[in-house]
């Protein structure tokens, strides 16, 4: 059991109305719970509500940590896990959109890595040559 409110139905429709409008189809979020350790220093996990959902081969979180409080992260493999880089949010919708943004920029750099393009290809497409045109 957590210390405070699960996510609420107006929250869940909030989530699901950004979700709708990023995929375009209806994605199935799910409510659960996550131990999550608040403070890097301790040992000690707490139970937090949790939204998940899974679109593009990718698994996403929202964790809520305490009431108006929210950690998120998303992964393709629990070995390969991502955060925006903000710590905690006050904010649910901004929260989540900072995620899907956050995602949707690390896709785009993982297909352009897979894409075969090279460094040199990049400079021939561009017309820029790096350093040496900056001197």
């Amino acid at each position: 059991m957590t210390e405070y409110d699960d996510f609420t139905a107006a929250d869940l429709a909030q989530v699901r109305a950004v979700l709708q409008a990023r995929y375009h189809e209806v994605t199935e979020v799910h409510l659960a719970d996550s131990e999550v350790r608040l403070d890097p220093g301790q040992q000690t996990a707490r139970e937090c509500p949790t939204l998940y959902w899974k679109a593009r081969q990718c698994h996403y979180v929202v964790m809520k940590t305490a009431e108006n409080e929210f950690r998120c992260q998303f992964f393709y493999d629990p070995g390969d896990q991502y955060g925006t880089g903000i710590v905690r949010y006050d904010d649910l919708l901004a929260c989540v959109t900072d995620l899907l943004k956050v995602q949707s920029d690390h896709e785009r750099a993982r297909e352009g890595a897979k894409s075969g393009i090279t460094g040199a290809d990049l400079k021939l497409n561009t017309g820029y040559r790096g350093a040496e045109e900056d001197e």
